[in-house]
């Protein structure tokens, strides 16, 4: 059964610049030169349920679909999104979809939308309707998160990305969809932080940087650890070309490549030199003013060549991402027309 993507939807709040964040002693300056990001979609106070909500009601007025009319909603988010022991999810059924629906949250972490992906294209051929609704929200705008310092090689940025997916054809459609989790590498996320109680019940921040160094310590000392390490960016290759093939492509065919927001070094010398591909391929230029929005980037990205005029019918995207597991996925997206709100 074919997937294709009738609406898409984003929220980015407005952006803080890098040389405020420097001005104002939040961000080093050393890592703004390095790195070269201009800026981060900050929302304030605004709940990421809210950003949510928005990005999904802008996906359905673009679709023309009744948001009562899914049979699946999946939520997708890797932050805190309201009070412990209330789901986020229901907060869409109420004010958006109704309670008719399967709905659930993802916790994924950066690579939920491709989770969210995978699962919505094996639900679709059972569903009533034939449509689903896939949205991804967070604010990082809490006490227990720097988003200036949580790295390593991004800034958190705030915000909510959406799509439609439906059985009947769209604007586009999802070819393949893939991901490789490297459980090896589960320690890169946890190394150096008890597993209990939750950082969240102490008060105690959470600090990918540095888990990351304390886990690369751990690696040094150990050879199977540094093996599966250093094989990282090896298993990303192992996770795209099979997807081109799903697709029934190659990489030559690829217009676009969508990444995680990141600074210029991690894009170029870790994602694009893997592919030989130059820096005018991917969607760098624009991601590095936004910052890293968890599971949004890639939705965000797609939404932005759109409506820049960046993507012709026949074009193929490349959606390429990583999360904690550590999980490396990838995903190819044909354009079949312009959309109507382009």
């Amino acid at each position: 059964m074919r997937t294709f993507i009738s609406g898409i939807g984003v929220h980015v709040p407005p952006t803080v610049s890098v040389d405020e964040a420097v001005d104002r002693g939040w961000y080093p300056i050393d890592e703004a030169k390095s790195g070269q990001l201009r800026g981060v979609a900050v929302a304030g106070d605004t709940p990421a349920p809210e950003l949510a909500l928005r990005a999904a009601t802008q996906a359905f007025e673009r679709c023309g679909r009744k948001p009562t009319d899914i049979d699946l909603l999946l939520y997708v988010d890797a932050w805190h999104q309201g009070p412990d022991g209330w789901l986020p999810h229901h907060h869409l059924q109420r004010r958006l979809v109704g309670g008719a629906p399967l709905a659930a949250e993802l916790r994924q972490g950066c690579n939920g939308m491709f989770a969210a992906l995978e699962l919505a294209a094996r639900w679709l051929p059972t569903g009533r309707h034939g449509a689903a609704l896939l949205v991804a929200a967070d604010n990082f705008g809490t006490p227990l998160v720097d988003r200036w310092r949580t790295g390593p090689g991004f800034i958190a940025g705030d915000g909510a990305s959406s799509l439609v997916l439906t059985r009947e054809p769209g604007f586009a459609e999802l070819l393949a969809v893939r991901s490789v989790t490297m459980p090896e590498l589960e320690g890169l996320h946890r190394v150096g932080e008890p597993v209990f109680p939750p950082g969240v019940t102490t008060g105690r921040r959470m600090e990918l940087a540095k888990r990351a160094t304390e886990f690369k310590k751990l690696a040094a000392g150990r050879a199977d650890l540094m093996g599966v390490w250093l094989s990282l960016y090896t298993t990303m290759l192992d996770t795209i070309e099979p997807t081109l093939a799903d697709a029934g492509i190659s990489l030559a065919d690829v217009r676009r490549v969508a990444f995680p927001n990141s600074t210029r070094p991690v894009v170029e010398q870790r994602w694009l030199a893997a592919l030989e591909l130059p820096l005018s391929m991917s969607t760098w230029d624009f991601g590095s003013g936004i910052g890293h929005i968890s599971a949004s980037d890639q939705v965000i990205a797609l939404d932005h060549l759109l409506a820049a005029g960046e993507l012709d019918a026949g074009d193929h995207v490349l959606l390429v991402g990583i999360g904690p597991g550590v999980t490396v996925s990838s995903a190819v997206v044909r354009i079949d027309r312009r959309p109507a709100w382009v």
